[in-house]
Parts: structure tokens; sequence; C-alpha cells
């Protein structure tokens, strides 16, 4: 059975899947087809059902449960880390409260913990590449800042305000920030999920288990970065929680959502199922 795997094109979701693409791992009778978009498309996407196992935010998770289901193996969790705030000069979380900020996308995982952290602000949507120039020339009072720009925004001179997954962490007693998952779609039926489900784990626990070789394929992906960097991030969303989440995992999850929901960010319970 021929499947459609949506994920991005970034250096970690390609180390988690450089067994699937290389054919290093058993796939046990499915064919991949790897669709590569950025996660905005894919969130879209998921909308409609398109792709049988698609990455996702957990923002947007809460839009397709009718659909998809969670995997729980391929999850970028912020233990203690996450998207951050930057500014061009230090400045307080109260300075931010009348700003306008630059975000990447509505159904961004970020773009809900921010809401959660402040409340309600001003915002303009930018492509996740283009907002760290945004604040550096004065277009973005400041920025939500997501992927590698978590750890390359000090080249562009900018000041951290806060980051996300600091704040969750404390406020849920040491839960990870959940940010991303893989989906699954639910018309696939229990069999054909929970085989795809191995399938998955056995790809990200092959790219762990033979790092160097996954972090070379995982760098035609890492939009410049040097190798240093680019292995830091992969460490920092492809780990323990990436290869099984668990039930600090799910907990997780579930609770941001039931917060976005009680703070009426959402304007439903979401029913979320997880497929192991």
């Amino acid at each position: 059975m021929k499947i459609q795997l949506g994920h991005s094109p970034d250096s970690d979701d390609a180390f988690m899947f450089y067994a699937l693409a290389e054919h290093q791992v058993p796939t046990e009778g499915f064919e991949f087809e790897h669709i590569l978009r950025d996660i905005q498309t894919l969130n879209e996407w998921a909308r409609e059902g398109r792709l049988e196992i698609t990455a996702i935010s957990v923002h947007a998770y809460a839009q397709v449960a009718d659909k998809y289901a969670i995997l729980t193996h391929g999850a970028s969790m912020g233990d203690n880390y996450g998207p951050i705030v930057v500014t061009r000069e230090p400045v307080t979380v109260d300075w931010l409260r009348d700003k306008r900020i630059a975000i990447p996308g509505t159904m961004t995982s970020a773009f809900l913990a921010l809401r959660l952290f402040l409340g309600d602000f001003a915002y303009d949507v930018l492509p996740f590449d283009e907002i760290m120039e945004a604040v550096s020339e004065g277009k973005a009072d400041a920025g939500l800042l997501i992927h590698e720009g978590q750890l390359t925004h000090h080249t562009f001179g900018l000041h951290a305000v806060v980051d996300l997954g600091k704040w969750w962490f404390q406020e849920t007693s040491g839960l990870p920030l959940p940010l991303g998952v893989n989906a699954v779609r639910r018309d696939l039926g229990p069999e054909r999920m929970a085989a795809l489900s191995r399938v998955l784990k056995a790809s990200i626990v092959y790219g762990l288990e033979h790092r160097e070789e996954a972090l070379q394929y995982a760098m035609r992906f890492a939009r410049g970065l040097p190798t240093a960097t680019a292995d830091q991030f992969v460490g920092m969303y492809v780990n323990d929680w990436t290869v099984d989440m668990g039930h600090r995992g799910q907990e997780s999850i579930r609770l941001f959502l039931e917060r976005a929901t009680a703070r009426g960010i959402l304007d439903h319970e979401v029913p979320v199922d997880f497929i192991a």
C-alpha cells in the first residue's frame, strides 16, 4: 500500500525519516512517498485529510481530531526549552502586551503557547525564516521564533524575552511543551495504523543509533546551519521523547489543549487518541 508521508524540510524531520528515505528499515509492505512542505501547509492539508501520515502542530490537531489520531512516536517536545520571543533591545514581558508580535502561523503550537502565556495580543503572520530579520530591521516590535531561530537569534543581535518551553515546564511541574506530532489518518483502520506506527518508530530509532550518517543526510535540510548547530537542534527535537512520548508526553498534549479550551482559545474540547 502506498502511503503519503508529509513532513517539514527541516533537519530534525529529515533526521527522523532518514532510515525510511534511504530504505534502511523494513516497511511492513508499505511504500512511502515523502511529501516535504512547511508546517503551515501541512496543517492546512490535514483539514482535508489529504495525507495518510503527516507532521502536524499540536494546536492544529484540535481542528482535525475527527480525521487523525496521534502517533506516540515522532513528537517534537520542548523539554524545558522551546519557541522564544525576541526583541531588538532587552525588555520585560509587560512591554510585549501592547506590541505587535510577528508569528510563524496561527495554527502553530508556538502561537497557542504564547496566547496561553500572554493572553490576547496583536500579531502579524510572517514566514518563520523572515521573522528575525523583520525584528532586527524594526518591521516588527517582537518575533516568535521556532526551528533553528531558537539557537541563532544572537547572530541578528536579538534578545530573548521569554522561552515558552521553560515557562510551560514551570507551569506544569516538569512537563515538556508539546509542539509537533505525527498524525495518522483514522480511516486506515487499527491494524494499519499500528503497523505504520511501528515502521516510523523503527526509522527514528535507526537514526539515533546511526547518528553520524543520519545527521549527514539531515544536513541537506539544515538551511546553511553549521554542522555543530544542526546537531544541537536535532538533539533538541529528536530524542527519547521522539522515540516514545510516554504517559507524560500524552498528559502534556491533553493539558495543553484542555487549557486552550478553558481559556476560550479553542471553542470545543478535543478528543485525543494515541496510536502506540
